[in-house]
C-alpha cells in the first residue's frame, strides 16, 4: 500500500508537468481525485490492511489527496491569470483611435417614389390594397377580359409556375378580387412587384414596380379619369402639368388611351428625356371593360368606372434623369447614396 501511494504520487507530478491550459487542470483533478480514480479506490483498498497499519496508511492517503488538490487549485489559479492576461492583451481597444463611422440604412429610390405616389393618392382619398406575387392564370388574364390563346397575352411575356399559375405580369391581378370583396363605390390603388420574361435592358427587366388604380361608382365618366389623371401628375411634378390624351388598346377596358404629359423638363419644346417629341408617356388607362365588371360581380349596367396603371422604375427614369433602369438593381452605392 505504501509503495502504492508513493507511485501514485509520482504519476500525477509527471502529468501535473505536463499541463499547458486551464482545462488540463480539471481534466487532471477528475483522472486522480474522481469516483473512479485511482485515491477513491486506495481508500478502499484500506478495508484489506491490516487495523494497526491502517491508520498510517489513512495518513498518507488523505496528505496524497490534500497534495494534489492544492497542486491542482494553485495551478488552476496561476493558468486562469495567465490567459486571462492574454485575452486582454489580444482584445485591448485603444481608445486614442477615431471611432467607427455607422451609417443609418435608408430606403431604395424605387421605394422612395412608391412612398410618394401612394401618399397622393391616399389624399385624393384611395385606399391602398395588395395583392398575391403568385396567382392564377384566371385572375391574372382570363378574368380581365384575356382569354386563352388571345394575342394581347404576348403583349406580356409571362413566368408560368404550373399550366394555371404563375407570377403575375400586372398588378391587375387584383383588381377581381377587390371587386369580389367589395360593394361598389371602390377607389383603390394597387402596388407591387410584377414579372415578365423579357431580355433586360437599359428600358425593360424581369421584375419591377407597378401602380394599379381603379374607381368604380355610378355614372362614372371620361372626365373623372382625365381630371384624376391631372390632378396626381400636377401633385407629383408639383407642378400645373398639362395632359394629352391618345387612344390606345388594353383587353381589360374600353375604350383604352395612353396619358403624356408635357415634358417638364424642355416645357414641350423637345429634349434628349422626352425624345424631342415635347411629351413624356406616363400611364396608360381607359374605362373598365363591361366583361371585367361582370367577372366582379358588379353590374356594368348599373356602375361604371375606370383604372389605370405605370411603372414605378420607368416613372423614376424621367423623375430622376436615370438612363438605364438596370441601376435600381446593381446596388450602386455612390447611386443609391444620393437618396
Amino acid at each position: 500500500m505504501h509503495e502504492r501511494v508513493s507511485s501514485l504520487r509520482q504519476q500525477f507530478q509527471a502529468d501535473f508537468t505536463k499541463i499547458a491550459q486551464s482545462k488540463d487542470v480539471e481534466e487532471i483533478k477528475v483522472k486522480y481525485l474522481g469516483k473512479k480514480g485511482p485515491i477513491q479506490q486506495l481508500m478502499q483498498d484500506l478495508r484489506n490492511v491490516s487495523a494497526e497499519d491502517r491508520p498510517l496508511m489513512g495518513k498518507l492517503i488523505n496528505e496524497l489527496k490534500e497534495e494534489i488538490t492544492h497542486l491542482c487549485e494553485k495551478g488552476l489559479e496561476g493558468l486562469s491569470q495567465a490567459e486571462e492576461a492574454q485575452k486582454l492583451q489580444e482584445e485591448k481597444i485603444d481608445v486614442t483611435f477615431p471611432g467607427r463611422t455607422h451609417f443609418l440604412g435608408k430606403k431604395h429610390p424605387v421605394y422612395l417614389l412608391m412612398d410618394e405616389v401612394l401618399s397622393i393618392f391616399k389624399g385624393m382619398g384611395f385606399s391602398v390594397h395588395y395583392g398575391p406575387d403568385i396567382d392564377s392564370d384566371y385572375y391574372n388574364y382570363e378574368g380581365l377580359n384575356f382569354p386563352k390563346n388571345h394575342p394581347a397575352r404576348d403583349m406580356q411575356d409571362t413566368f408560368y409556375l404550373t399550366p394555371d399559375m404563375l407570377l403575375r405580369s400586372h398588378t391587375s391581378n387584383t383588381q377581381l378580387r377587390i371587386m369580389e370583396a367589395h360593394k361598389p363605390p371602390l377607389r383603390v390603388v394597387m402596388p407591387g412587384t410584377v414579372y415578365r420574361n423579357e431580355d433586360i435592358s437599359a428600358r425593360s427587366h424581369v421584375f419591377f414596380h407597378q401602380v394599379e388604380g381603379m374607381y368604380i361608382d355610378k355614372h362614372v365618366t371620361f372626365a373623372d379619369l382625365f381630371a384624376t389623371m391631372h390632378e396626381f401628375w400636377s401633385k407629383l411634378f408639383k407642378t400645373d402639368v398639362v395632359t394629352r390624351f391618345r387612344p390606345s388598346y388594353f383587353p381589360f377596358v374600353e375604350p383604352g388611351l395612353e396619358v403624356d404629359i408635357k415634358c417638364t423638363s424642355c416645357q414641350g419644346s423637345g429634349c434628349r428625356l422626352c425624345k424631342h417629341t415635347g411629351w413624356l408617356e406616363v400611364v396608360g388607362a381607359g374605362m373598365i371593360h363591361p366583361e371585367v365588371l361582370k367577372n366582379g360581380g358588379i353590374d356594368p349596367e348599373v356602375y361604371s368606372g375606370f383604372a389605370w396603371g405605370f411603372g414605378i422604375e420607368r416613372l423614376a427614369l424621367l423623375l430622376y434623369g436615370i438612363t438605364d433602369i438596370r441601376a435600381f438593381t446593381q446596388n450602386d452605392l455612390k447611386l443609391l447614396q444620393q437618396f
